[in-house]
């Protein structure tokens, strides 16, 4: 099982935790099943950059970056190295752990 801590760039919106989160199941998912709002305008299927996040710490216990993501997370406003796509950050069956995220300030963001 896998705990996450959700950060928000956005002021006024205190860190979440989520504690138990099943493996095979994406970070977006797992923000929209708990009521943390993180835009996805294609529907979770890689085609644009809305579900942008830093994945601050557990990048060991999610799918690797594809080449197909990398194309998009350089579309996605103010991309760092540690920039992700929610929707692309599948929790590893078989691993545990911590995960901690920074969702962007998303209050400016009007699709893509």
């Amino acid at each position: 099982m896998y705990t996450i801590k959700f950060n928000f760039e956005q002021k006024g919106l205190e860190p979440i935790t989520i504690e138990n989160v099943a493996a095979d199941q994406s970070i977006l998912e797992v923000a929209l099943d708990n009521n943390i709002e993180l835009h996805h305008n294609c529907g979770m299927v890689c085609a644009c950059s809305t579900c942008h996040l830093y994945l601050e710490k557990g990048s060991d216990l999610v799918a690797e970056l594809s080449d197909k993501e990398e194309d998009f997370i350089d579309r996605a406003r103010n991309p760092r190295l540690e920039s992700r796509l929610g929707c692309q950050c599948v929790l590893e069956v078989g691993n545990s752990g911590t995960i901690e995220v920074t969702i962007p300030d998303q209050s400016t963001i009007h699709g893509d």
